[in-house]
Protein backbone atom coordinates (compact mmCIF):
# COMPACT_ATOMS: atom_id res chain seq x y z
CA UNK A 1 0.00 0.00 0.00
CA UNK A 2 0.90 3.43 -0.58
CA UNK A 3 0.62 4.81 2.66
CA UNK A 4 2.56 2.20 4.07
CA UNK A 5 5.64 3.90 2.37
CA UNK A 6 7.23 6.45 3.94
CA UNK A 7 8.51 9.89 1.28
CA UNK A 8 11.32 11.73 3.55
CA UNK A 9 14.70 13.22 3.12
CA UNK A 10 17.20 10.94 2.60
CA UNK A 11 20.76 10.80 3.07
CA UNK A 12 21.53 9.43 -1.01
CA UNK A 13 25.58 9.39 -0.37
CA UNK A 14 25.08 6.71 1.97
CA UNK A 15 22.06 4.73 0.08
CA UNK A 16 23.46 5.34 -3.55
CA UNK A 17 23.89 1.24 -3.65
CA UNK A 18 19.82 0.65 -2.85
CA UNK A 19 18.71 3.46 -4.76
CA UNK A 20 21.15 2.42 -8.05
CA UNK A 21 19.76 -1.05 -7.54
CA UNK A 22 16.13 0.71 -7.83
CA UNK A 23 17.26 2.33 -10.97
CA UNK A 24 18.80 -1.12 -12.33
CA UNK A 25 15.21 -2.64 -11.76
CA UNK A 26 13.32 0.42 -13.09
CA UNK A 27 15.27 1.31 -16.33
CA UNK A 28 16.98 -1.78 -17.05
CA UNK A 29 20.88 -1.14 -16.72
CA UNK A 30 23.39 -2.66 -16.34
CA UNK A 31 26.13 -3.31 -14.02
CA UNK A 32 28.61 -1.54 -15.73
CA UNK A 33 25.97 1.52 -15.82
CA UNK A 34 25.54 1.26 -12.15
CA UNK A 35 28.86 1.79 -11.65
CA UNK A 36 29.26 4.89 -13.85
CA UNK A 37 26.22 6.05 -12.22
CA UNK A 38 27.15 5.48 -8.92
CA UNK A 39 30.47 8.49 -9.51
CA UNK A 40 27.69 10.84 -11.37
CA UNK A 41 25.24 9.96 -7.85
CA UNK A 42 27.76 10.91 -5.94
CA UNK A 43 29.11 14.17 -8.00
CA UNK A 44 25.60 15.61 -7.87
CA UNK A 45 24.90 15.55 -4.58
CA UNK A 46 28.01 17.60 -3.75
CA UNK A 47 26.39 20.08 -5.97
CA UNK A 48 24.87 23.32 -4.02
CA UNK A 49 21.69 22.89 -3.44
CA UNK A 50 21.02 19.56 -4.17
CA UNK A 51 19.38 17.24 -1.93
CA UNK A 52 17.01 13.28 -1.95
CA UNK A 53 13.69 12.12 -1.07
CA UNK A 54 13.32 8.61 -0.20
CA UNK A 55 10.57 5.94 -0.50
CA UNK A 56 10.66 3.72 2.29
CA UNK A 57 8.84 0.98 4.02
CA UNK A 58 8.28 0.32 7.48
CA UNK A 59 11.55 -2.12 7.69
CA UNK A 60 13.35 0.92 5.77
CA UNK A 61 13.59 -0.87 2.57
CA UNK A 62 14.20 1.71 -0.01
CA UNK A 63 11.49 1.39 -2.89
CA UNK A 64 12.35 4.81 -4.53
CA UNK A 65 14.46 7.73 -4.83
CA UNK A 66 14.10 11.47 -6.14
CA UNK A 67 17.43 13.96 -6.38
CA UNK A 68 17.27 17.35 -7.99
CA UNK A 69 19.43 20.60 -7.90
CA UNK A 70 18.88 24.23 -9.40
CA UNK A 71 19.58 24.44 -12.93
CA UNK A 72 23.57 25.27 -13.36
CA UNK A 73 24.02 26.31 -17.23
CA UNK A 74 27.59 24.95 -16.74
CA UNK A 75 26.41 21.49 -15.91
CA UNK A 76 26.94 18.63 -18.42
CA UNK A 77 23.16 18.30 -18.72
CA UNK A 78 22.23 21.89 -19.54
CA UNK A 79 25.13 21.93 -21.81
CA UNK A 80 23.82 18.99 -23.93
CA UNK A 81 20.06 20.21 -23.83
CA UNK A 82 20.43 24.13 -24.50
CA UNK A 83 21.08 23.78 -28.26
CA UNK A 84 17.88 22.22 -28.15
CA UNK A 85 15.67 24.61 -26.36
CA UNK A 86 17.43 27.63 -27.87
CA UNK A 87 16.45 26.26 -31.48
CA UNK A 88 12.89 26.84 -30.38
CA UNK A 89 13.30 29.32 -28.29
CA UNK A 90 12.88 27.67 -24.73
CA UNK A 91 16.44 27.80 -23.38
CA UNK A 92 15.38 30.31 -20.40
CA UNK A 93 14.04 27.19 -18.63
CA UNK A 94 17.33 27.15 -18.00
CA UNK A 95 17.33 29.66 -15.37
CA UNK A 96 15.99 30.17 -12.15
CA UNK A 97 14.66 26.15 -12.56
CA UNK A 98 15.22 22.98 -10.64
CA UNK A 99 15.82 20.28 -12.04
CA UNK A 100 14.78 16.52 -11.47
CA UNK A 101 17.83 15.09 -11.87
CA UNK A 102 16.39 11.28 -11.27
CA UNK A 103 12.87 10.14 -9.89
CA UNK A 104 12.79 6.08 -10.04
CA UNK A 105 10.20 3.81 -7.93
CA UNK A 106 10.65 0.34 -7.69
CA UNK A 107 8.68 -1.60 -10.63
CA UNK A 108 6.82 -4.32 -7.57
CA UNK A 109 5.43 -0.30 -6.08
CA UNK A 110 5.01 1.25 -9.50
CA UNK A 111 1.43 2.97 -9.79
CA UNK A 112 0.66 3.50 -6.41
CA UNK A 113 1.22 7.44 -6.09
CA UNK A 114 4.61 6.86 -4.93
CA UNK A 115 5.97 8.50 -7.87
CA UNK A 116 4.01 11.40 -7.47
CA UNK A 117 4.63 11.98 -3.97
CA UNK A 118 8.18 12.08 -4.53
CA UNK A 119 8.55 14.44 -7.34
CA UNK A 120 5.58 16.61 -5.73
CA UNK A 121 7.60 16.84 -2.32
CA UNK A 122 10.82 17.88 -4.13
CA UNK A 123 9.80 20.54 -5.74
CA UNK A 124 7.72 22.08 -3.26
CA UNK A 125 11.14 22.69 -1.44
CA UNK A 126 12.37 24.46 -4.18
CA UNK A 127 13.14 28.16 -4.26
CA UNK A 128 13.33 28.12 -8.00
CA UNK A 129 9.70 29.43 -9.78
CA UNK A 130 10.03 26.17 -12.30
CA UNK A 131 11.27 23.06 -12.32
CA UNK A 132 12.82 20.61 -15.77
CA UNK A 133 14.01 17.05 -16.21
CA UNK A 134 14.72 14.87 -18.93
CA UNK A 135 12.68 11.59 -19.90
CA UNK A 136 12.53 9.01 -22.77
CA UNK A 137 10.59 10.23 -25.45
CA UNK A 138 7.96 7.47 -25.50
CA UNK A 139 4.36 7.73 -24.23
CA UNK A 140 5.19 5.80 -21.05
CA UNK A 141 3.59 6.22 -17.31
CA UNK A 142 6.00 8.54 -16.20
CA UNK A 143 5.63 11.15 -18.63
CA UNK A 144 2.24 10.54 -18.40
CA UNK A 145 2.90 10.79 -14.61
CA UNK A 146 4.52 14.58 -15.72
CA UNK A 147 2.12 16.08 -18.06
CA UNK A 148 -0.23 15.60 -15.10
CA UNK A 149 1.15 17.36 -12.91
CA UNK A 150 1.47 20.52 -15.40
CA UNK A 151 5.20 19.27 -17.55
CA UNK A 152 4.99 20.34 -20.78
CA UNK A 153 7.28 18.81 -23.86
CA UNK A 154 10.02 21.86 -24.59
CA UNK A 155 12.19 20.01 -26.63
CA UNK A 156 12.02 16.38 -28.08
CA UNK A 157 14.60 14.06 -30.02
CA UNK A 158 16.87 15.15 -27.50
CA UNK A 159 20.08 12.99 -27.78
CA UNK A 160 22.62 12.33 -25.02
CA UNK A 161 25.75 10.73 -25.36
CA UNK A 162 25.88 6.90 -24.84
CA UNK A 163 21.84 7.21 -24.30
CA UNK A 164 20.59 4.62 -27.61
CA UNK A 165 16.81 6.33 -27.00
CA UNK A 166 16.08 10.01 -27.87
CA UNK A 167 14.41 11.99 -24.76
CA UNK A 168 12.16 14.69 -24.15
CA UNK A 169 12.94 18.08 -21.76
CA UNK A 170 9.91 18.83 -19.85
CA UNK A 171 8.97 22.09 -17.70
CA UNK A 172 6.13 22.59 -15.32
CA UNK A 173 5.62 26.05 -13.38
CA UNK A 174 6.20 25.32 -9.79
CA UNK A 175 4.30 24.58 -7.66
CA UNK A 176 3.07 21.35 -9.55
CA UNK A 177 -0.63 20.86 -10.14
CA UNK A 178 -2.33 18.62 -8.26
CA UNK A 179 -4.92 15.85 -9.10
CA UNK A 180 -4.94 12.82 -11.11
Amino acid sequence: MEHDVEVAPVNLAARVDDALSVQALAFGLTEEEVGIRRHIVLRHLLCPGAHALGATTPEGRLVGFVYGMPNDRTHWWSTVVEPYLRSNGSDDWLDDSFVITELHVHPAYQGRGIGRRLITTITDGAAQSRSILSAIDTDSPARGLYRALGYRDLARRVLFPSAPKPYAVMGAPLPLLRGT
